[in-house]
């Protein structure tokens, strides 16, 4: 299943820059999993990468804490759910690691309304408490 891995619409990482390593799983599958290779590790450089413009590098190092990724799969008992498994966690983490900032909010006052109704909250909590005073 080789090819390019696409992470989004202008993202797309070529597969000479993705390095896969193949071994032996402790997942399900058996005698199966005794015979076949079928944990898979996928390791891609950030900072090596030229699929990346420099600011999203930058963006998506900063936000992984490390220019090198590796994902490992073993949770299937065949090598190529594993495969799949794998870069698709790639895609999801590297699209998060590149995401632009969320807009920042901009503070803003409570209503009256909610102000009053938490007011009215408040005297009747106490209101509650009062009552289960003795006298």
């Amino acid at each position: 299943m080789p090819g390019p891995l696409i992470v989004n619409n202008s993202v797309v990482i070529p597969d000479v820059e993705l390095v896969w390593r193949f071994s032996r799983s402790s997942g399900p599958g058996g005698q199966g999993v005794n015979t076949t290779d079928s944990r898979v590790e996928l390791t891609f450089d950030v900072s090596a990468t030229t699929a990346l413009p420099p600011a999203l590098k930058a963006r998506a190092i900063d936000r992984l804490g490390a220019a090198v990724i590796t994902i490992a799969a073993s949770e299937y008992r065949s090598q190529l759910r594993n495969r799949e498994a794998a870069e698709h966690r790639l895609a999801q983490k590297l699209r998060e690691a590149i995401a632009p900032p969320p807009k920042r909010r901009r503070p803003t006052k409570p209503s009256r309304g909610s102000v009053e109704r938490r007011i009215a909250a408040k005297k009747h909590r106490s209101d509650v408490k009062r009552l289960r005073r003795d006298p």
